[in-house]
């Protein structure tokens, strides 16, 4: 039970679902698992058979593993935004129950920042490797972990200080904030509303303000401003997460997800109409469709996992969510593709030379999962 001091400072929507005792869902890292396969192997082996099998659908989905040059939209887009998403989700039930045990608000608002910090850090040895200390103007500052552990950071504050309600009040003043920023505020020699490569506000920010080395020279997508809009995504989450855990029927909760979310992805397209859907400035519109593409995913998990009880088939996507860390820094730091050409290439050179590449990416992934399902036996979680 929650303390009455506790009980005071916590929105009386979170008191409600902390009566409902969290527990963790097999869905929510089977849906981070299905992410991660696309980073660890899965998505390089279908990119790499993109045009060299002569099958159309093969193709289609080879081009969905790119991302667009600017404007634009494709699966691949979405592998990031759906690891907020979901960020933001586990980080409702880990927050919940911390709630229930009586946890001080300062304790974890100090957990969050510590880390923020610990993702921070280990983002600049990501995309910094080797990293060179002594030259700190050649270092990139914007960082994939980086901008995870700030949108958690903000998402823990702002769960423990309002109703889902006021987040996502919160979420639309942020959306609507950055769009008027990007068309009002005027760039110099190029003017206002400009959202080319080269004229755009974000662009202009990075180059003024962030120090280091910015990933596309005069631009960097992981920088400043866009981190306004990328951390509505984990706040998205966390509203998400509540509604799981909350005492209503499983049939409820589904309609929770699915409904907003189509008409998240609705108003994100209509938008995008004069806000372009566009990950590299992560538009308004980009965040909109996305989260919604999140809601409905984890609607069609959490509906054939947990509710269904179809749960064999999720095995092979757990093992890989519940060290989704591991795998991320895994590949930076450990060449499974070497590893996969010397131990079987002797069997794929025997097919198309074409699909060598690919048959090489797909036994890195076995490789990976290996891997983390000998972690995985020895109960060995790496967690932050």
């Amino acid at each position: 039970m929650v303390s009455d001091v506790n009980a005071g400072s916590v929105p009386l929507q979170t008191q409600e679902v902390v009566a409902v005792k969290a527990k963790r869902l097999l869905s929510i890292d089977a849906l981070r698992g299905f992410d991660m396969l696309l980073i660890a192997g899965g998505g390089a082996f279908i990119e790499r058979l993109n045009g060299k099998t002569g099958l159309g659908w093969v193709d289609w989905m080879g081009d969905q593993l790119t991302h667009p040059a600017w404007n634009g939209f494709t699966f691949y887009d979405f592998i990031f935004p759906l690891f907020l998403f979901l960020s933001g989700v586990s980080l409702s039930f880990s927050l919940q129950t911390a709630v229930a045990k009586g946890i001080d608000k300062p304790v974890l608002y100090r957990k969050a920042f510590r880390r923020f910090v610990i993702l921070y850090l280990l983002g600049i040895l990501d995309k910094n490797i080797p990293l060179d200390v002594f030259d700190p103007a050649n270092i990139r500052y914007g960082t994939v972990l980086g901008r995870i552990g700030l949108a958690t950071l903000v998402a823990t504050v702002l769960f423990l200080n309002f109703s889902w309600k006021q987040r996502l009040y919160a979420v639309a003043g942020i959306l609507l904030a950055y769009y008027a920023a990007l068309f009002l505020i005027p760039v110099p020699g190029f003017g206002s509303g400009d959202l080319s490569f080269e004229g755009n506000l974000v662009g202009w920010f990075d180059r003024s303000f962030m120090p280091g080395r910015l990933l596309q020279k005069t631009y960097d997508e992981l920088a400043l401003l866009t981190q306004f809009p990328a951390l509505c995504l984990a706040v998205l989450g966390t509203v998400a997460g509540e509604w799981l855990q909350s005492d209503r029927s499983d049939r409820t909760k589904l309609t929770y997800l699915v409904t907003p979310g189509l008409y998240s992805i609705g108003a994100g397209l209509l938008w995008g109409i004069h806000f372009p859907i566009n990950k590299h400035l992560w538009t308004s519109s980009f965040i909109l469709v996305t989260a919604g593409m999140g809601a409905l995913f984890l609607a069609l998990f959490y509906g054939l996992i947990d509710v269904l009880g179809f749960r064999k088939w999720s095995f092979f996507f757990k093992v890989i969510g519940v060290n989704s860390l591991v795998v991320y820094l895994a590949y930076r730091f450990i060449d499974f593709n070497h590893t996969s050409k010397l131990l079987f290439e002797g069997f794929y050179r025997h097919t198309p030379e074409p699909l060598h590449e690919s048959l090489n990416a797909l036994g890195a992934l076995v490789l990976v999962w290996t891997f983390l399902y000998i972690l995985y036996r020895h109960k060995i979680f790496v967690k932050i």
